[in-house]
């Protein structure tokens, strides 16, 4: 089984910044990409930022510039900075990894993180 926890969302001012985290464990045997996805109220979800193992970034056109995703391989772990938050930031995040359980398998696994809270207040 592979185990995504996310951790650093909370309740913060317009204008003000916040930090996630995301730490993968369990059976891996190789984590590919990583990436952060948020889902408002009335809204699906949709895709904030991916980086490949290598540190190729994608992110959504809208929030270039304010967020920023990085990784630390040796953690399996994937951040989001988030500054310059604004009330329609305010969503549950997600963080997701495809990744490879087993030697010798070319298959990849999607996992989903169980998503963390936050809250942009105006």
């Amino acid at each position: 089984q592979v185990q995504l926890v996310e951790s650093g969302g909370g309740l913060v001012q317009a204008g003000g910044s916040l930090r996630l985290s995301c730490a993968a464990s369990g059976s891996i045997f190789r984590v590919n990409a990583m990436g952060w996805y948020r889902q408002a109220p009335g809204k699906q979800r949709e895709l904030v930022a991916t980086i490949t193992s290598g540190g190729s970034t994608n992110y959504a056109d809208s929030l270039k510039g304010r967020f920023t995703i990085s990784r630390d391989n040796a953690k399996n772990t994937v951040y989001l900075q988030m500054n310059s938050l604004k009330p329609e930031d305010t969503a549950v995040y997600y963080c997701n990894a495809d990744v490879i359980r087993y030697y010798g398998i070319s298959t990849s696994t999607s996992s989903w993180g169980q998503g963390t809270q936050v809250t942009v207040s105006s």
